[in-house]
């Protein structure tokens, strides 16, 4: 299951366990109210049958999936795409991620532009809104495998912070500020 908290500094190396006792982990649904992310549980075992993946792709629209193997081995220039992973950025379509193996951690800004780590597991899968900032790094395993989905052709284009004027910020903070993310 997903765990969520608050970080208190982030500052410190991305990778280390250092949030491994944090103040304040925060709900699933408390996550999805102050920042519009979205969290499903899949079954890794039924997952290719049970329906639920092949619905919300319908019902989102996903019609493009691919896989990614973030690791040392399996990435050029590891250290650097790390470090760009872990820059702030935003993009115009939502990020999704269902993880097959591995584990790491998606910090999101909330509505007050504080940092949530989440850390992602194997049968988790994580809606990231367009226009929410965010970052992505590994644990200290430095190794994950997921699948990501797109609609249409992937337009994965990160736009670094400060990007407060593109559409897709402005849509999604008048979201927060209108309450659209309160119920699921």
């Amino acid at each position: 299951m997903v765990r969520a908290w608050y970080m208190e500094d982030d500052n410190l190396d991305q990778r280390t366990e250092h949030y491994r006792n944090p103040a304040k982990y925060i709900s699933i649904e408390d996550l999805y109210k102050i920042s519009g992310v979205e969290y499903f549980k899949l079954n890794l075992d039924t997952y290719t049958t049970d329906g639920v993946l092949a619905n919300l792709k319908e019902e989102r629209g996903y019609t493009y999936e691919d896989e990614i193997v973030c690791s040392e081995e399996c990435l050029t220039n590891y250290e650097e795409k790390l470090k760009t992973f872990y820059q702030e950025h935003l993009h115009t379509d939502e990020e999704i991620r269902f993880i097959i193996e591995g584990s790491g951690y998606f910090d999101v800004r909330d509505k007050n532009d504080e940092w949530i780590r989440i850390e992602v597991v194997p049968g988790d899968l994580i809606i990231i809104p367009s226009g929410i900032y965010h970052r992505f790094t590994l644990d200290t395993k430095n190794y994950i495998r997921a699948k990501r989905f797109f609609i249409g052709e992937p337009q994965w284009t990160p736009y670094n912070r400060p990007a407060d004027d593109m559409e897709c910020r402005t849509q999604y903070v008048m979201k927060l500020q209108n309450g659209n993310f309160m119920t699921s």
